[in-house]
C-alpha cells in the first residue's frame, strides 16, 4: 500500500444502502479512522464544512464514536461511509444530520478530492433520499451549504432540492435548501 492510500474497509459497518457502484454503511472506528482523518482534513472539507479539530487517526476514531455512532444511537440515522462496491475503498460520506437549529433532518455529503466528479455524490445522495423516504419515513429533508460552495449547491439542485432563504445556524450564515419526499 502506497503512502496516502486508504486501506479498504472490509465492510465492518452495517450496510444501509447498496447502489450499482457503491455501498453506504455505518461509519466504523476500527476500519474508518484513517479514512475519516484524511476526509476531515481535506482542504474543501475544512473550507466549506469546517475544522472539526481532528489531528490524528486516534482522534478520528474518537470523533467517529462521539459523533457518527452517537447519531445512530440517538436519532436512528446519521452520516455513512460511502465505499466502492468492487474494492471496498472509502471515497466519502453521505447521510442525514439532525441539528438542533433546523426543524428537519438535513442531507450531508463529502468526498475525498480524488473521488470527486465521478458521480458518487449524486449516486449516494439520491439513494439516501430514497432511504429517507421509504425506511425513515421522512416527509421533508433540508440541506445547508456554506456560501460559495457551488459544487454542493449544483448537486442539491440536480437532486430536486429548492433553494430557500439563507439562515443562521450554529452562529454561521448558510444557504438553505429543502426537498419534499412524499407527494400528497
Amino acid at each position: 500500500m502506497e503512502d496516502g492510500e486508504i486501506e479498504p474497509s472490509n465492510n465492518n459497518g452495517m450496510t444501509i444502502v447498496e447502489t450499482e457502484r457503491l455501498i453506504l454503511r455505518e461509519v466504523d472506528a476500527a476500519t474508518d479512522a484513517a479514512f475519516m482523518f484524511e476526509l476531515l482534513n481535506a482542504p474543501k472539507f475544512l473550507k466549506y464544512i469546517g475544522d472539526r479539530g481532528v489531528r490524528s487517526v486516534g482522534e478520528a476514531a474518537s470523533f467517529i464514536e462521539d459523533k457518527y455512532r452517537q447519531s445512530y444511537r440517538v436519532n436512528g440515522f446519521g452520516l455513512y461511509t460511502v465505499e466502492l462496491k468492487d474494492t471496498a475503498v472509502q471515497v466519502g460520506i453521505c447521510g442525514f444530520v439532525k441539528r438542533d437549529t433546523l426543524p428537519s433532518p438535513d442531507l450531508g455529503f463529502a468526498f475525498l478530492p480524488e473521488h470527486e466528479r465521478k458521480g458518487y455524490g449524486h449516486e449516494s445522495a439520491s439513494n439516501m433520499l430514497e432511504y429517507g423516504r421509504t425506511k425513515l419515513d421522512f416527509d421533508r429533508v433540508l440541506a445547508i451549504t456554506s456560501p460559495g460552495n457551488e459544487a454542493s449547491e449544483l448537486l442539491l439542485l440536480k437532486l430536486g432540492f429548492v433553494s430557500k432563504s439563507p439562515v443562521d445556524t450554529a452562529g454561521e450564515r448558510v444557504n438553505l435548501f429543502e426537498i419534499y419526499l412524499k407527494k400528497d
